[in-house]
């Protein structure tokens, strides 16, 4: 498997609320630039996905594939892997890790690695990889801090 890039972000509103935005697969298309379509194809008894299938188009990057989704008890850890390959990915593993802090805030560290079918140079893939995370995350921060987002 690939060497895994971490990012994390500083967010204004406390875990649970990261959490229900990260859990809403449905409204990613809403907030998420690069996301057409994600459609809930299984769920846990509790409600919460456990597989999601995503559309995405990023321009280089144009791919359908479904993730498998795992959840710590208290949403602190969400947790995710690619079922089966696509066109474009041999394999994805990622995470949101959600640590609340003192002052009401939330520090998200998102944890990624793909490994692509097409070859790509490895200087190349991180760069790829240091661009989906950071704009995923702060696309995550401004639906989280977004005026009459969901509390």
């Amino acid at each position: 498997m690939a060497d895994s890039s971490t990012q994390s972000i500083l967010i204004d509103a406390p875990p649970d609320q990261v959490a229900t935005v990260i859990c809403d697969f449905p409204s990613y298309p809403e907030w998420t630039e690069a996301v057409r379509r994600a459609e809930v194809v299984e769920e846990y008894e509790d409600g919460y996905a456990s597989q999601v299938r995503f559309t995405i188009d990023a321009g280089v990057l144009a791919d359908e594939y479904v993730l498998a989704y795992e959840y710590a008890e208290d949403l602190s850890r969400i947790e995710w892997h690619l079922v089966e390959p696509s066109k474009m990915q041999k394999a994805q593993r990622g995470s949101y890790d959600l640590v609340g802090n003192p002052d009401g805030t939330t520090t998200v560290t998102y944890t990624l690695e793909v490994e692509l079918s097409v070859g790509m140079l490895g200087m190349f893939r991180r760069k790829a990889e240091k661009m989906i995370m950071d704009t995923a995350l702060k696309q995550l921060k401004r639906r989280v801090e977004a005026p009459g987002a969901a509390h």
